[in-house]
């Protein structure tokens, strides 16, 4: 499994009390290694693939602690890129574990270049994950890679204004699968009504777009139909990361050879034992707790 996209440094802050802007609150605040590429890779590292990430991590102090963090979770980062600055990513949630606000610096991610990326790591891999923190020119080459040889790509946007960046790369090679939210998947097509958004992207060559509506479920648009998944019902300690794992347990489940429904489901699993967590890449987690959380949980 290959993963190119953002490292950085995350640095979340929870009131423990309703939000009220304007103002110090009080609260408590929570440091980790993260960016979504990299979330995704710790994830698949501790459901046990086989994991590379190619990302930016720089030598500073930021970089020494999101290194360490990830190779911990049996990730190789043989192809992590030195000598930029770590990108950090700072967020605000509210008392019940919603995303209030967050500020992204991700400049040294946006400082990879095509070349950082060798197609022969692409070739020999069994999906290939990117996320829209990358530039265009290291989307746009790494998918026609993967399309050169029959690597199946999964692509997460990050979020809306980074989507927007991504409509030039559609329809440049297949995508197996594109991870929006509602925001995304708008900023994507131009098109508000999911369906004709989902549409518009597989006219494209997407395949799959699977769109997270967070305590709604998901949805998978497929050119053979529509399936909707509700959430798993969970008290929320903090939701950052539940997308990344979601996207993590999915993927880990296509390559144990697992039908998508039930990839689908297991990446739902994933993101409840993420939120269910104060962690972004939940510690404990693997594919047996996995397992267990479904026979006991989640039947």
């Amino acid at each position: 499994m290959l993963v190119v996209g953002g490292a950085n440094l995350d640095i979340v802050a929870r009131t423990s009390a309703p939000l009220t802007t304007g103002t110090s609150n009080p609260g408590h605040t929570h440091v980790s290694a993260g960016g979504v590429g990299r979330n995704i890779a710790a994830n698949l590292g501790r459901l046990g693939v086989p994991t590379r990430l190619v990302a930016a991590i720089g030598d500073n102090e930021f970089g020494v602690r999101v290194r360490a963090e990830t190779a911990s979770a049996g990730v190789d980062l043989t192809y992590a890129v030195p000598g930029f600055g770590t990108s950090s990513y700072t967020a605000l949630l509210d008392d019940r574990g919603e995303l209030v606000a967050a500020v992204a610096d991700m400049a040294g991610t946006e400082s990879l270049r095509p070349a950082d990326v060798p197609e022969a790591i692409v070739a020999e891999s069994g999906f290939v994950l990117l996320d829209g923190n990358l530039p265009t020119g290291v989307v746009t080459s790494v998918l026609a890679a993967a399309h050169r040889h029959a690597v199946p790509a999964v692509l997460d946007p990050v979020s809306a204004p980074k989507a927007r960046r991504l409509r030039p790369v559609l329809g440049s090679a297949r995508i197996h699968t594109i991870t929006p939210t509602a925001d995304e998947l708008q900023a994507l097509t131009g098109e508000a009504d999911p369906q004709s958004a989902a549409d518009i992207l597989h006219r494209t060559g997407v395949e799959r777009v699977w769109l997270r509506e967070g305590r709604s479920g998901s949805t998978m648009f497929t050119m053979r139909g529509v399936t909707h998944l509700p959430a798993v019902p969970a008290d929320v300690v903090d939701v950052t990361g539940a997308g990344d794992a979601m996207t993590a347990g999915y993927v880990h489940a296509l390559l144990s050879g697992r039908a998508e429904p039930e990839a689908i489901r297991r990446g739902a699993v994933t993101a409840y034992l993420t939120i269910t967590s104060d962690h972004t890449v939940r510690p404990d987690l693997s594919a047996e707790l996995v397992d267990r959380t479904l026979r006991e949980e989640c039947p």
